[in-house]
């Protein structure tokens, strides 16, 4: 749309451009001054010369009167027949340029409104023009080229995701089931693959669709999607914490404060709460909570920082091995608001196909409020650390005092 507005307008400009400059511009001096001068300069002659003839004797006093008046008839004759001044001739000149440069856009608007087709203009009506109709035939296009090259997965991929837009999913996962190696080694399309399945199966997550879930994982423990269903699949075994554990991870890829992050935070919320209800009555439909190896405390934060920080500011708080990869074993996100934050890490909210918390004699664990929204350090962020914790540790307490330079 953009696109043919710049160019209709630069087409505009273009025809403006060639028609006024010879109208704006002043008109060169013509001839006619020169003739005036040479018309006086003769009747001032011919009045000389009439006036000597008559002081000679030669011309009478009446000839030279009728004479003379001659003369001046023909000079007013002379006079009238000049062309307009060249002040008069600019004025009507630029007039007609100022017409000019309003009609000429006036009248291509106004062409193209009652020609053309506005409505072509709007990305969205060009869209809403592939009916039903040209979708299947398409789709029918793609299935004939897939039957003469069927080891096409990339072509098998499309066309399973445009049965998935199309709410056709037996056709759907039957084409991601055909696309083999491409969609075993993609983390993505395993988690699509296994929506496409819960669809299949009333939104039921549990037996294949969780086996992919799975092995999407293991290729990319952050996978959106992946994070998501994971946590859902959960949620359906009654293991809350597993969901919580999922959703917090996925919760610190969105955007701080947007629909989505405010709607997972509530969820998160609830799975935490049911998970503790269902540890405080020795009860889970799903695993056990781990308390092996768990670590507890309150995190606070320095008064002479306070001034630093506002209320919605996203507060992360990591549990860390102190030797070994930089990974987080466990992981929560809060705000500022909730300071002074409460927080326990154990073995049930080891991020999947990472390291638990037992695993290590000691453990680091650090709060940091985060400038940028991201879990990933930047100048400026506020931290506290707290080095050498023992798995098994309880009553902590972890003050934010520092200032990332």
């Amino acid at each position: 749309m953009s696109a043919f507005i710049i160019v209709a307008a630069m087409l505009v400009v273009a025809i403006i451009a060639i028609l006024l400059p010879p109208l704006w511009r002043l008109p060169k001096p013509s001839g006619s001054g020169d003739r005036r001068e040479a018309n006086l300069a003769i009747f001032r002659d011919q009045v000389a010369e009439l006036e000597r003839e008559r002081e000679d004797g030669s011309l009478a006093e009446a000839d030279f009167v009728q004479a003379q008046a001659e003369l001046q008839r023909r000079l007013l004759d002379e006079v009238e027949a000049l062309p307009a001044p060249a002040a008069t001739r600019t004025q009507a000149s630029r007039k007609t340029a100022f017409a000019l440069l309003l009609i000429i856009p006036l009248a291509a608007a106004t062409g193209y409104l009652l020609l053309g087709d506005p409505r072509a203009l709007d990305p969205l009506q060009r869209q809403a023009r592939i009916a039903p109709e040209q979708m299947e035939g398409m789709l029918a296009g793609l299935v004939e080229k897939l039957k003469k090259n069927p080891d096409d997965s990339k072509g098998w991929v499309m066309l399973a995701r445009s049965y998935k837009v199309l709410g056709r999913f037996p056709e759907a996962a039957n084409a991601y089931g055909r696309a083999g190696a491409l969609v075993n080694q993609d983390a993505t399309l395993l988690a699509d693959y296994a929506e496409v399945l819960s669809q299949i199966n009333g939104g039921n997550l549990q037996g294949k669709p969780t086996e992919l879930i799975e092995r999407a994982l293991k290729l990319d423990a952050n996978e959106p999607q992946a994070l998501l269903l994971a946590g859902a699949a959960a949620s359906e075994r009654q293991d809350f914490a597993a969901a919580a554990e999922h959703w917090s991870r996925l919760l610190v890829q969105l955007e701080p404060g947007s629909d989505d992050a405010k709607a997972l935070e509530a969820a998160v919320s609830k799975a935490r709460e049911i998970a503790a209800t269902q540890a405080g009555d020795g009860r889970s439909a799903g695993k056990p909570a781990a308390t092996t190896g768990a670590v507890s405390g309150e995190v606070t934060l320095s008064g002479k920082l306070a001034g630093q920080v506002k209320p919605d500011d996203v507060l992360f708080v990591f549990a860390r091995s102190q030797e070994g990869p930089r990974m987080p074993l466990a992981a929560m996100r809060a705000t500022v608001a909730d300071l002074p934050l409460s927080f326990r890490f154990d073995d049930s909210m080891a991020l999947a196909g990472g390291n638990k918390l037992s695993d290590f004699a000691t453990v680091s664990i650090e709060a940091r409020i985060v400038k940028a929204g991201q879990a990933q350090s930047s100048s400026g962020d506020l931290f506290g650390t707290l080095t050498g914790v023992k798995p098994g540790s309880h009553k902590l307490r972890l003050l934010i005092d520092q200032v990332q330079p």
